[in-house]
């Protein structure tokens, strides 16, 4: 029976999912046009512009595979108690987001969401009622599943981008050691292409995460299963991530930009298809990963190919630690809140 009290709580998951996906176009839509623009490829405005429509596109017509792995991360009955969780699990995400955009720091947005439902459901339910992956990854069959699914390709997927843009940044430049200074305007335009499929990329990963997250809800508001995502949560969480990439996050640019590496044409190109690669395997196989680590994997990749000495490692320090402490604080946070909103509802 839909009651009063659990569709304010669905309003409210969908209205603070909405802010978390304003968020994340502004984390990740950032790191996707940051080497794009800081070489001279592209103003803001266009680069912009670019990032903005085609992670719209992929937004709704990416798919489904990632939004089923981010909603078979619990074993909760999908009734309405799983509203409150996943309300203190996106607010917690969202808050977490807002602090990193503050201060400029190129955070995960799925580090946060992922650590948001951890901390959400071990303090309303346990931690057994979480799909960690542990067991099916030592048993007979070696499934990688659950929260190892989601961590290995977390954390895989920056190494991954570091790895294939050292090596296009060492190829790439022996081809090119006899170029004359005219083929970065070739470049340039080369760049205009690989951006509008690295921000695809990142609409078809990054939205589907807060559409699994929608889509469970709406199962627990309905009580009846949900299948797929209907196509007005798919636009509503396209739209404003379009909203998000158009605001963008100056401050994150700046550092991925210019903070890491001293980003040339074919500097930002290398790294633009070490991210695209990475990204467009992780949604073929239905794994979340972040835009934003993979692309500052791929910065380090060409600056470690170019000049290591050159790279600044004092800032990629405070990148990793940043990422190290984004699941477990959003995590803290989002406990806090369940705990608070459960003592709210229940006076209410």
């Amino acid at each position: 029976m839909i009651t009063i009290s659990a569709t304010i709580i669905l309003v409210l998951v969908i209205l603070i999912g909405l802010v978390f996906a304003l968020t994340n176009g502004l984390h990740d839509a950032s790191s996707v046009v940051a080497t794009f623009i800081n070489c001279g490829a592209a103003s803001p405005k266009q680069a912009i512009a670019v990032a903005s429509c085609f992670g719209l596109v992929g937004a709704v017509i990416g798919g489904n595979l990632v939004a089923d792995a981010i909603s078979g991360l619990i074993d909760l009955p999908t009734d309405t108690a799983l509203l409150s969780i996943l309300f203190a699990a996106v607010f917690g995400a969202t808050l977490w987001n807002l602090i990193t955009w503050k201060l400029g720091l190129p955070s995960s947005s799925t580090h946060a969401l992922i650590g948001g439902i951890i901390g959400a459901v071990i303090v309303s339910s346990g931690y057994q009622h979480i799909l960690w992956g542990w067991s099916e990854l030592i048993g007979e069959n070696h499934q990688i599943t659950g929260i190892v699914k989601v961590i290995m390709a977390l954390f895989l997927s920056p190494f991954i981008g570091f790895i294939i843009a050292f090596f296009l940044e060492k190829m790439t430049k022996l081809l090119l050691r006899n170029a004359k200074v005219s083929i970065n305007s070739k470049i340039n335009k080369i760049q205009w292409l690989i951006v509008a499929g690295l921000s695809y990329s990142h609409g078809s990963n990054d939205t589907q995460k807060i559409i699994g997250l929608f889509t469970l809800a709406l199962a627990a508001w309905s009580g009846t299963a949900v299948h797929a995502a209907p196509l007005w949560v798919r636009g509503s969480g396209g739209i404003v991530m379009f909203m998000g990439t158009l605001l963008g996050g100056w401050s994150i640019m700046k550092t991925l930009g210019r903070g890491i590496f001293d980003i040339k044409p074919l500097h930002s190109l290398n790294s633009q298809l070490a991210s695209v690669s990475s990204i467009l395997g992780a949604n073929l196989i239905g794994a979340p990963v972040s835009t934003t680590h993979v692309v500052v994997g791929g910065i380090m990749g060409v600056g470690a190919g170019d000049e290591y000495k050159m790279v600044h490692w004092g800032i990629v320090k405070e990148i990793l630690v940043a990422w190290c402490i984004t699941i477990p604080l959003s995590a803290l946070v989002s406990a806090v809140i369940y705990a608070i909103t459960t003592i709210i509802f229940n006076v209410i």
